[in-house]
């Protein structure tokens, strides 16, 4: 494990949060190894991530995101996920000055008195879906993320639904759908992508994304969700040279 100290001086650690017995079969392999999360995340950027990984400043605003699981406890003895597995997405309000329309995980910055990075990451997705956070079982934290556009220090927390419940965008101001996004449809080859963005014909960005429920997930979440999918062994062989414009996506997806 990786122990940090968070901003609000609370320790953190890279790992499982519980027993093995507590967590589903299929997320074992995550739970396993949340190092290979990170080591994903840096072989996809190449130097230029691990360089900004080693310097982002302390004075980052530490934050969490819940990404949760829906599905079965058991599956195949292979590890792949259940038919009926699905994770919890958000869409932000297209409205919104920053990232409007952005499809990511529930969460946000740590709030005085939170037990972050876990009780931060409840107490948001409570906030955004209305879902129960007594309901949830955290499993698994990794190790936080620097995401620059933002300012934050994200730490992600794994997290199963036993028994998933009632969800909705509790504040439509800010958040314009919420929804669970089965895996079999985040995992399909026909809906897994690049996307690019050129300035003056030069790459300045380029990330996995997937489309799903006409939705573009890409940036900070895409990526995770990647980085979690080759990881937990999870992925079906898709082609990584089919690169679209973002631009072009963002468009079509109405999200900009």
């Amino acid at each position: 494990m990786t122990d940090r100290t968070g901003g609000d001086g609370a320790r953190t650690a890279a790992g499982p949060l519980t027993s093995n017995d507590a967590i589903p079969s299929w997320l074992r392999s995550l739970t396993d190894n949340v190092d290979g999360v990170t080591d994903s995340v840096n072989n996809r950027g190449g130097d230029r991530t691990k360089l900004l990984a080693l310097t982002r400043k302390r004075s980052a605003r530490p934050a969490s995101v819940l990404v949760l699981f829906g599905g079965s406890f058991d599956t195949a003895e292979d590890g792949t996920p259940p038919v009926d597995a699905d994770v919890l997405l958000t869409q932000r309000a297209n409205t919104l000055r920053n990232h409007p329309g952005q499809v990511a995980f529930p969460g946000g910055a740590v709030d005085p008195g939170d037990d972050y990075p876990v009780g931060t990451a409840l107490r948001e997705a409570q906030e955004e879906t209305g879902l129960a956070p007594d309901s949830v079982v955290p499993v698994a934290q990794l190790r936080s993320f620097p995401v620059p556009p933002s300012g934050f220090d994200v730490v992600p927390v794994i997290a199963h639904w036993p028994t998933p419940g009632p969800v909705r965008a509790v504040d439509q101001g800010e958040t314009a759908r919420v929804a669970r996004v089965p895996l079999r449809d985040l995992l399909s080859p026909d809906n897994r992508f690049q996307v690019q963005r050129s300035v003056m014909g030069g790459r300045v960005y380029r990330g996995p994304a997937f489309w799903v429920e006409d939705m573009l997930v890409w940036g900070f979440t895409g990526g995770l969700l990647a980085a979690i999918f080759e990881t937990a062994g999870w992925d079906i062989p898709w082609d990584t040279d089919d690169v679209r414009d973002l631009g072009d996506m963002l468009d079509r997806a109405g999200q900009r």
